[in-house]
C-alpha cells in the first residue's frame, strides 16, 4: 500500500468516525442522562423518590414509562455494585435482571447483589399520575384517549393540573373532550369553588353514559344546594338520553336476530312456498352447511393456513352444493312420492333430520366442533353508546345480499320465471312444456343451498353441534307463516320484526316466555290473517 493509499484511507475513516459521533453521541448522551434520573430513585428517603419521580415525569420521555411501572409493582431494584437500577424478576434462587430504558436483558444475580427499592401508598400514587401525564403526551391520539379515560375513571383530583397542560397542547378534537370530560369528574372530588362543580357538572352530562351518572350520582349523595339541584338534573338527563340508547341497541339486538332468523328462514320460505313441502329436515341443511365450514377450515389450518382469512368465502359455495345436493337428493328419493299427503311429508323429513344428526354424530362426534372467526369479522367497534360487534355487522349485511340475489334469481332468470308458473298454476306450467317435476328438485335444491349458506353464517355466532339446525326450525316455520308463505318480502319483514319484538320482550319477561309471547301472538295473527302479512297467490295456499 503507498503512502497515499494509506494517507486517503486513514482520512476516510476519521471523517467516517466523526460523523458516526456527531449523529450518536447525543443520543448516547442523553440516555446517560436518563439512565442517572433513574438511578436517583434508590437515593434518599420517601421525600426524595417522590422528587425524583416528579423529575423524570417532567421530562416528558416515554422510555421511563418501564422503570415508573416497575416501581409500582415492586421489581424495581438497585445494583449493590455500581447503584445501577434495574427491573429484577425472581427466577430460582437468582434474579434475571432488565435494563428499564432499552429493555436489554442484563443476566442473573444471586438476590444479594440487588436490593429492592422500598415504595409506599404515597409514592404509588406519585407513579400513577407520574404515568397518566407521560401517557397523556403519547404520540397516537388512541394512546392518549385511553390515558385520559383512565383518569376519568379515577377521577383524582391530582390529576387536574396534568390534564390542564395536557389539554394547551392537545389539538385532536375527540382526545381533547375526553380529556375536559376527565378533569371535570376529578373537579367533582376536589375542594374548588361551585363555579367550578357546575361547570364540572355541565360537562359530565355531554358525557351522557353510566359512568358519567355514576359519578354525578355519588357527587349528588353528598352534594348540597344549587350544586346537588344541578347534579340531580344531570342524572336525570343521562336517564333519559341512556333510555333512548337502550332502545336504539334493543333494535340492533332485534336487527341481528332478524338476520339470523332471515337466514334461517329464506330456503324454507322457498320449499315451504312453492312446493308446499313442510321439511322438518331444513334445520340440518343449515348444520350441514355449518360442518363444512368446519372441514374447510380445518383443512386450511394443516394444510394452508395463509388462507384462513378467506375460508369462509371458501365455505359458502361449498356449502351451497353440498346442501343443495342433499336436497336434491331427498326431493328425488323421498318428497316427490308424498306431495299432497302434508302429514306423511312432515312424518319422513323428521325421520330424516334424526337421520342426518346421527349420520354427523358418527362422523364428527357428539361435542361442538371448533369453527374460527377471520380478524376481520372479530371485535367491536362503538357508535354513540351503541356497541355493535362485526360478525353481527357481517351477518346483517350478507343475509340482505343472500335476499337480494335470490330475488333476482326468480324475477330475472328464465328459472325464475318457470319456478313461479308452477308456484301459480302448476297444471297449466305442465301444459306449456315446463319439467314441474324437475322444478321441485331444483326448488328444494336451492332452498336446502340457501340453508346450507345460513349455516355458514351461523357457525360464527353458534355452537357447530349435530343439534345446531334444531334452535331455528321452529323460528324459520313462524317467519315464514307470520311474513307470508313463499313471499321474500314478506319472509324478510317477518324475521324482522320478530327479531325485534323478541329482544324488546325479554327483559320484561325473559329469553323463554318471550319467544311463548310471539307465539302467542302469532297464533292470534294468523287467526286474522291466515296467509300471513303478505299473502302469496300459490299452489300450497291454494290446496
Amino acid at each position: 500500500m503507498t503512502p497515499r493509499t494509506r494517507y486517503l484511507l486513514s482520512f476516510f475513516i476519521f471523517s467516517f468516525l466523526s460523523v458516526q459521533a456527531l449523529f450518536y453521541a447525543p443520543s448516547n448522551a442523553h440516555a446517560d442522562e436518563l439512565s442517572d434520573a433513574i438511578n436517583t430513585l434508590a437515593l434518599g428517603d420517601f421525600d426524595e423518590r417522590e422528587a425524583a419521580i416528579a423529575a423524570l415525569a417532567e421530562t416528558g420521555d416515554t422510555r421511563i414509562i418501564p422503570a415508573l411501572e416497575a416501581l409500582a409493582k415492586g421489581v424495581l431494584f438497585q445494583q449493590k455494585l455500581g447503584g445501577k437500577v434495574v427491573i429484577a424478576e425472581r427466577v430460582g434462587a437468582n434474579y434475571a435482571l432488565t435494563d428499564p430504558i432499552s429493555g436489554e436483558q442484563l443476566g442473573e444475580m444471586p438476590r444479594g447483589a440487588v436490593e429492592k427499592i422500598r415504595v409506599n401508598n404515597r409514592l404509588r400514587r406519585a407513579v400513577r399520575e407520574a404515568l397518566g401525564g407521560l401517557q397523556l403526551r403519547a404520540e397516537n391520539p388512541t394512546d392518549r384517549k385511553a390515558a385520559a379515560d383512565d383518569l376519568f375513571t379515577a377521577k383524582d383530583p391530582a390529576s387536574i393540573p396534568l390534564l390542564d397542560r395536557a389539554l394547551e397542547t392537545e389539538d385532536n378534537p375527540d382526545v381533547k373532550a375526553a380529556m375536559a370530560q376527565a378533569r371535570a369528574a376529578a373537579v367533582l372530588s376536589s375542594d374548588l369553588d361551585d363555579k367550578a362543580k357546575l361547570d364540572a357538572i355541565i360537562l359530565m352530562k355531554t358525557r351522557g353514559n353510566s359512568d358519567a351518572r355514576s359519578i354525578l350520582l355519588g357527587f349528588a349523595n353528598t352534594a348540597e344546594g344549587e350544586l346537588k339541584v344541578a347534579a340531580d338534573a344531570a342524572v336525570k338527563g343521562i336517564d333519559s338520553t341512556l333510555a333512548k340508547w337502550a332502545t336504539a341497541q334493543n333494535v340492533w339486538y332485534g336487527l341481528s336476530l332478524g338476520s339470523v332468523l332471515l337466514l334461517a328462514a329464506i330456503g324454507l320460505a322457498i320449499t315451504f312456498g312453492v312446493m308446499g313441502v313442510i321439511n322438518m329436515a331444513h334445520g340440518e341443511m343449515v348444520m350441514l352447511g355449518a360442518y363444512t365450514t368446519f372441514v374447510v377450515q380445518d383443512y386450511i389450518r394443516t394444510s394452508v393456513p395463509g388462507l384462513f382469512e378467506a375460508s369462509l368465502f371458501i365455505s359458502i359455495p361449498l356449502a351451497f352444493l353440498v346442501a343443495g345436493a342433499v336436497g336434491v337428493v331427498i326431493e328425488r328419493g323421498i318428497i316427490r312420492y308424498l306431495y299432497g299427503r302434508p302429514l306423511e311429508t312432515l312424518l319422513a323429513t323428521w325421520g330424516i333430520s334424526l337421520a342426518l344428526q346421527q349420520t354427523v354424530r358418527s362422523i364428527f362426534g357428539p361435542t361442538n366442533q371448533e369453527v374460527g372467526t377471520p380478524e376481520f369479522m372479530s371485535g367491536a367497534f362503538e357508535l354513540g353508546q351503541l356497541t355493535i360487534t362485526y360478525n353481527r355487522l357481517y351477518i346483517l349485511v350478507f343475509s340482505l345480499i343472500v335476499l337480494a340475489a335470490l330475488m333476482l334469481l326468480m324475477k330475472k332468470t328464465a328459472y325464475g320465471l318457470q319456478m313461479r308458473a308452477v308456484t301459480q298454476n302448476r297444471g297449466m306450467a305442465g301444459a306449456m312444456g315446463i319439467r314441474t317435476d324437475w322444478v321441485d328438485a331444483l326448488t328444494f335444491g336451492l332452498g336446502s343451498g340457501i340453508a346450507g349458506i345460513a349455516g355458514v353464517a351461523l357457525s360464527q355466532i353458534d355452537n357447530v353441534s349435530p343439534n345446531l339446525g334444531q334452535s331455528y326450525i321452529i323460528d324459520s316455520f313462524m317467519v315464514v307463516v307470520f311474513g307470508g308463505v313463499g313471499n321474500l318480502w314478506g319472509t324478510l319483514v317477518g324475521a324482522m320484526t320478530l327479531g325485534i319484538a323478541n329482544k324488546f320482550l325479554e327483559p320484561f319477561a325473559g329469553a323463554v316466555l318471550a319467544k311463548i309471547l310471539v307465539l302467542v301472538f302469532i297464533i292470534l295473527f294468523i287467526q286474522k290473517r291466515p296467509r300471513g302479512m303478505f299473502a302469496l297467490k300459490g299452489r300450497a295456499v291454494e290446496s
